[in-house]
């Protein structure tokens, strides 16, 4: 049966590359993209709304799918006001899941990173633990929370910080604990893809999982 599946976030590394693969995939007809700008891709599968993402919920008629793939996610450089910040990265994912449980979409899967805590002293781990608890409260059928460390690839932007950490897990590869490792984004959205069709047996999954999830992925084509 043919799938159809939302995006948000597709304008970003990580989604970008999914789009890509869910448009060479041929059990995915239809890919609604939700984001402000568009992608500028050519393909019949796509329908495009270009909207502006923090009032998602005005945009409930249109949110139905199959699946629902949440890329979004911001950086403190990119995003320094924190209220701005949670606004993104826990208030998009939240309300989309909350979407996603009124038109009966069964499955949710969102990026959110290692180190995730809603207990945690620190803004930023604190941000995206609150966020992963308040959409597993959802209780979509298949809600998987993706938690990659370092995520790597060519992103149109430049981001300082990133290239020094990521510069410094290369060099000192030896030395990071296995878990911490960078993760390619290609790698992640392969996971992504996978676990659409396949599903996973429990709800968080850190890096190294999504590395192997993304590689049985691989083997199976």
């Amino acid at each position: 049966m043919k799938k159809t599946a939302i995006i948000l976030g597709a304008t970003g590394l990580t989604g970008g590359i999914l789009l890509k693969k869910l448009i060479a995939y041929p059990s995915f007809e239809k890919i609604k993209l939700f984001s402000r700008y568009s992608v500028k891709m050519d393909s019949p599968k796509i329908e495009e709304h270009l909207i502006d993402l923090l009032e998602l919920e005005k945009h409930a008629e249109k949110f139905k799918a199959d699946v629902v793939f949440c890329c979004i996610g911001t950086t403190k450089s990119q995003t320094p006001d924190k209220e701005k910040y949670k606004k993104i990265d826990y208030g998009i994912p939240v309300t989309a899941a909350r979407l996603s449980k009124l038109n009966g979409i069964k499955n949710f899967i969102v990026i959110s990173a290692l180190g995730a805590d809603a207990d945690s002293s620190i803004f930023y781990n604190k941000t995206k633990g609150e966020m992963e608890r308040d959409v597993l409260n959802q209780k979509i059928e298949n809600s998987y929370i993706l938690q990659p460390s370092l995520i790597v690839g060519d992103r149109n932007e430049q981001r300082l910080g990133e290239k020094i950490v990521t510069f410094l897990m290369t060099a000192f590869n030896f030395l990071v604990p296995k878990k911490y490792k960078k993760i390619k984004a290609e790698t992640i959205a392969e996971a992504m893809r996978m676990l659409a069709h396949n599903g996973f047996w429990k709800s968080r999954i850190p890096s190294e999982e999504i590395k192997t999830i993304a590689a049985h992925a691989r083997n199976r084509t």
